[in-house]
């Protein structure tokens, strides 16, 4: 994840991470991705029930029972576990986590044993109500999906009305005192909605965005076909860049992030170099800290069934199961060749991302993507948009044959293929 407004408009410095040792269990939230220790942020898939019909969701969910979920008591071990192991964020997902009927007593007693819990969630089901009880339950941040405006959103979420509750959901959580964000994964059929979403968050005082690039993962596999081309994926950076620029010269606190693309990081260092060359080395440092993607480092994911997987994006490969292993040991046992390269990975990528000279602070991006395109999950992510020039490549030379081991094909969307058919609220 790159936090774009803090390094764009320098309001996080390297000093800021010294100041607490970057020791994660000291730092704030918004300077743990430059910690040294990398513990990781926990993504817990707490079901795969789902009241909406996503075209991009990475679980495949749907509204029906899942058998062998972790029960309320096997939840509550794996939270002890993670306190102990000292996770600093536990991320509570789904489906849609409130679809689980015992969700505010695991978000009560994660926050009680000193963890930031956050929620992640489509926003449909928090009335006034709920929201109270997420406030009570010690919910340090919601983070609510839209896709867009209201007709691109319950389109893309198969459920007529699915925008207006989740923009009143937004409210409710404000209301409450909750902090509170937008998460918006962005492809072909939403990138024109992005302008208004910004507009949207400066109307409702909404004050943070994560904008996540497609991860071809569960109904999303579908979904290759409309990710951005390069060009298209540099304007929407750019935009995200240009916006929260205007933001920091208006006053405005709005944090932007990006998250599952890390030659964002690429690109902002560029733009900062340009632009304000005297910050470019510190951004740099900070970057280098950061240390790209992280999955299998500093973040995990735990589907529903207590499977442990380096992210939520790759599902069809666990390192076992919490079940029968706590998850502090199953994240430090190296013995796993999988676990091992992604603890350590830069030595064994292929292609563009074996000979990159930005791999310092992309770290080959996300593995899931390049498995899903290619076989392959050390090829490289197809989802890089920087050209061989700005990777360092020269024609002719040996790092230019392993660079084009792999191509990538330029493939053109169609538009309105697979939307989902949406239902009536």
């Amino acid at each position: 994840m790159l936090s774009v407004t803090h390094l764009l408009n320098g309001t996080a410095t390297p000093g800021d991470a010294l100041r607490y040792g970057r020791d994660t269990s000291k730092m704030p939230a918004h300077l743990l991705h430059y910690s040294k220790d990398k513990k990781p942020i926990v993504v817990w898939n707490v079901t795969q029930r789902c009241n909406l019909h996503c075209i991009h969701c990475y679980s495949n969910s749907q509204d029906r029972e899942y058998p062998g979920e972790l029960t309320t008591e096997e939840g509550l071990r794996f939270v002890d576990d993670l306190a102990d192991f000292g996770v600093p964020t536990l991320l509570l997902s789904g489906g849609e986590p409130l679809m689980r009927p015992d969700i505010y007593q695991l978000a009560e007693y994660a926050s009680k044993k000193g963890m930031r819990v956050v929620l992640s969630t489509n926003g449909t089901l928090i009335t006034k109500e709920v929201a109270k009880r997420l406030m009570d339950a010690g919910l340090a941040y919601v983070g609510i999906s839209i896709d867009g405006m209201r007709e691109v959103h319950d389109k893309i979420r198969g459920v007529k009305g699915a925008f207006d509750k989740s923009i009143q959901a937004l409210k409710n959580c404000r209301e409450e005192g909750i902090r509170v964000g937008l998460r918006f994964t962005v492809h072909a059929q939403n990138l024109h909605e992005l302008p208004a979403v910004f507009k949207l968050m400066e109307d409702e005082g909404i004050n943070r965005m994560c904008v996540y690039h497609l991860a071809y993962a569960g109904r999303g596999e579908k979904m290759q076909r409309f990710d951005l081309t390069p060009a298209e994926t540099r304007q929407v950076v750019k935009m995200i860049f240009d916006q929260s620029e205007e933001w920091h010269r208006k006053g405005l606190d709005i944090d932007l992030l990006t998250a599952d693309n890390h030659a964002d990081n690429v690109f902002m260092y560029w733009r900062i170099k340009a632009k304000d060359p005297e910050r470019a080395e510190e951004v740099l440092q900070m970057l280098r800290w950061n240390g790209g993607n992280q999955s299998g480092i500093a973040i995990a994911s735990v589907d529903p069934k207590g499977n442990v997987h380096p992210d939520q994006f790759s599902w069809h490969y666990s390192f076992g199961n919490v079940k029968e292993r706590p998850f502090s040991e199953i994240w430090t046992d190296t013995g796993d060749p999988r676990m091992a390269i992604l603890k350590d990975r830069a030595t064994h990528l292929k292609g563009r991302c074996a000979v990159c000279k930005w791999r310092d602070i992309c770290n080959g991006s996300l593995r899931a993507r390049a498995e899903s395109y290619f076989g392959d999950w050390l090829a490289p992510d197809p989802g890089c948009y920087l050209t061989d020039a700005e990777i360092g490549l020269e024609p002719g030379t040996p790092e230019w044959e392993i660079a084009h081991q792999f191509i990538v094909p330029v493939q053109e969307p169609e538009m309105e293929q697979e939307t989902a058919a949406i239902s009536p609220a």
